[in-house]
């Protein structure tokens, strides 16, 4: 026996009688963020660049080392630890040029100011993932560059205590790109994500999801203005098709949900109410001659016969 969606033979009948409205759920017109797996590795936040605890793993044995407060270069020094370094000195600290490999295949090639890094250099980590820019007592801090070497990840831009923070452009290995601002290694305040196919969102950001208002433009024409909720329609707004179809109204996580009116592209009308993506409660009809019909629906079935409320004169 087959089995037919009751939810299908009440769209079919809706399209039969006056055309399609659109479907019930927006989301499926365009790519969900959570399906996108690079998307989902980069929201999490870069890790740390380069935790303070690899530049202060042999503070211990550098005080220890005999001196006479003299700046200058000298040859390889091998910690305790196994880790070496290279580079400009003064006294017992590291400091000027240098590079130090950890144990681990860290390596740090750059400016050091007094055993930190300090200035312009380069981390790289033991799993091959590398920052390019500016340092402050050890940790990441103003412009460089993260490349991502499993995801193939790239951000540039700002970075405040080890994380993104400021201005910053965020690209991944399939092309998406995202350009906007950071808070605290989160996507926050206003920004720009573009997919692969030429579609893009324009619009607010809070804790690494679509939060507020922004502008969705899909690679087939099709359009969205007005609110989100945590990566998802919701709020009022207004939806464009590329045939010329539109909705103005509430919409609920991803359904038209509340008051809304569909329009068709020769000018038929629903005004009325909806829920869970199909019409719910009183809604009129406004055909193309002018005539406006009234009726009562429950979940996108007709409860009431069509009357006749108003004739074009």
């Amino acid at each position: 026996m087959i089995s037919i969606n009751q939810a299908d033979v009440n769209q079919e009948a809706w399209v039969h009688e006056y055309g399609d409205y659109g479907g019930e759920k927006e989301y499926m017109q365009y790519p969900r963020l959570e399906n996108n797996e690079d998307w989902a590795e980069g929201c999490q936040g870069h890790k740390d660049v380069a935790t303070s605890s690899y530049f202060k793993q042999e503070l211990h044995e550098l005080a220890m080392i005999p001196h006479e407060n003299e700046f200058g270069y000298m040859p390889a020094y091998q910690f305790q630890t196994g880790s070496i370094y290279e580079g400009q000195w003064w006294g017992n600290q590291r400091h000027g040029q240098g590079w130090q490999q950890w144990t681990d295949g860290a390596v740090y090639v750059g400016q050091w100011s007094e055993n930190c890094a300090e200035g312009m250099g380069q981390f790289t980590h033991g799993d091959g993932d590398i920052f390019v820019g500016q340092w402050q007592n050890n940790k990441a801090d103003g412009l460089g560059v993260y490349y991502h070497q499993d995801t193939h990840t790239i951000y540039h831009g700002q970075w405040q205590n080890d994380l993104q923070h400021g201005l910053g452009v965020e690209t991944w290995g399939d092309g998406t790109r995202f350009e906007g601002s950071f808070f605290k290694g989160s996507k926050e305040g206003h920004g720009v994500y573009h997919w692969p196919d030429g579609a893009y969102y324009s619009g607010e950001w809070h804790d690494n999801t679509i939060n507020g208002k922004g502008e969705y433009v899909g690679a087939d024409g099709r359009h969205f203005r007005g609110s989100w909720s945590h990566s998802v329609i919701h709020g009022t707004g207004m939806y464009k098709w590329p045939n010329g179809q539109k909705y103005l109204g509430n919409y609920k996580m991803d359904r038209k949900d509340g008051f809304g009116i569909f329009v068709w592209p020769d000018k038929r009308r629903y005004s009325g109410f909806w829920c869970q993506g199909r019409q719910h409660g009183e809604g009129h009809i406004t055909f193309s001659d002018g005539n406006t019909r009234r009726s009562m629906w429950r979940m996108g079935v007709k409860v009431e016969v069509d009357k006749t409320i108003l004739n074009k004169t």
